[in-house]
């Protein structure tokens, strides 16, 4: 069964806006400390007051580390069969957000730490009705 239709892995996570993908999240008023996904309360040890507005993050960064996630992970995680690996970045958003997300690279050999990165909505998987599933990923620049 084959689909045009495509549906976020998680309703809630990023959004397409008129400036590009953005994954929606929060930070702190008060500490500036950000999150993603959007907390209702601030976690920072320190912080007092807990302020928290919605925001939202990226679309650059820089790549920080990666890895390959060579053997499926476990459930909840989402893939099409036959399990193909795939890259994994940890980035640092312009923003202050350190986040985790697929790269969207055909050899990771490619990648160095530094490397300015952009935040891209793509195809994660696809569903039961053969819907899309999307997720956000990093794309070298």
């Amino acid at each position: 069964m084959s689909s045009n239709e495509q549906i976020p892995v998680v309703e809630g996570l990023f959004a397409e806006t008129a400036a590009g993908p953005r994954l929606l999240g929060s930070r702190c008023r008060s500490c500036n400390t950000p999150y993603f996904p959007r907390s209702p309360a601030c976690h920072h040890p320190v912080c007092t007051r807990s302020e928290v507005d919605d925001t939202a993050f990226g679309p650059r960064g820089k790549l920080w580390s990666w890895a390959v996630q060579n053997y499926p992970p476990p459930p909840p995680a989402r893939f099409d069969e036959p399990y193909v690996p795939y890259t994994v970045g940890v980035v640092d958003l312009e923003d202050g957000l350190r986040v985790v997300g697929r790269m969207s690279v055909d050899d990771a050999k490619s990648l160095r730490a530094g490397v300015e990165v952009e935040l891209a909505i793509e195809p994660l998987c696809h569903d039961e009705q053969g819907r899309e599933v999307m997720s956000w990923a990093f794309r070298p620049l």
